[in-house]
């Protein structure tokens, strides 16, 4: 826990050497905290650092944090995939969605916001590379996914998510990252106004930040290692 707030003092210097380098304002980009496998002291330790946006990936696990410390002004954003027997648990609990990629879990996060809390913000994940195992809408079909969405009540579309396959260097991270900026200045050139595009984690942060990159997802760089049940 004493290494938090070090540490993530050490990324906030990464994301502003990187808006420098892009010559970007650094309030440009939002750094989400992904807290997944920590439990809630690691949260609590962050947010006393200054952090108040954080990431999870495991709904249930999420929800327990989020109940610990619901009297924090924390921002909690869902970044894992959703199976359709966990939208109730993701409506009732959290603030944003990055990983909506079919309009049946768009409906029923929709159906089941409760009516008491603001509109869940929605980012629609985008596979960028075309990997046939990973999640994500593809590019062709983006346009029309949003658009469905838009149309549903208590949900707000703020833009689109990736998470592309590691590259070997910054200019191949930076090629990856350019096809998501571009499919969102193609969305907004319709009409969209998408103001989000979530993308880069601990490893290439500075290659999505210069790629266009508004909000970058990092847990190991703040967190430490995770250990994960055998």
């Amino acid at each position: 826990m004493t290494m938090i707030p070090k540490q993530l003092k050490a990324v906030q210097a990464r994301i502003h050497a990187a808006c420098q380098a892009a010559g970007r304002a650094d309030d440009s980009v939002t750094l989400l905290a992904v807290s997944k496998t920590f439990d809630a002291d690691a949260v609590l330790a962050a947010f006393e650092a200054g952090q108040t946006a954080f990431g999870e990936n495991y709904i249930q696990e999420a929800v327990q944090k989020i109940t610990a410390l619901r009297n924090l002004p924390l921002v909690w954003h869902c970044i894992g995939p959703i199976q359709s027997n966990k939208t109730r648990l993701v409506a009732e609990h959290f603030d944003w969605v990055h990983t909506v990629d079919r309009l049946k879990i768009a409906q029923r996060l929709s159906e089941q916001r409760p009516a008491h809390l603001s509109a869940l913000q929605v980012c629609i994940q985008v596979n960028v590379d075309g990997g046939p195992t990973k999640s994500g809408v593809t590019p062709e079909d983006a346009l029309a996914l949003v658009q469905a969405v838009k149309a549903l009540p208590r949900l707000q579309v703020r833009g689109l998510m990736c998470i592309p396959e590691p590259a070997t260097d910054f200019v191949a991270a930076c090629a990856l990252f350019k096809r998501a900026r571009d499919l969102f200045d193609a969305l907004n050139a319709e009409g969209l106004t998408l103001d989000t595009l979530s993308m880069g984690m601990s490893a290439d942060l500075e290659a999505a930040i210069a790629s266009g990159s508004t909000m970058v997802r990092v847990g190991s760089a703040i967190f430490g290692a995770r250990h994960y049940p055998a």
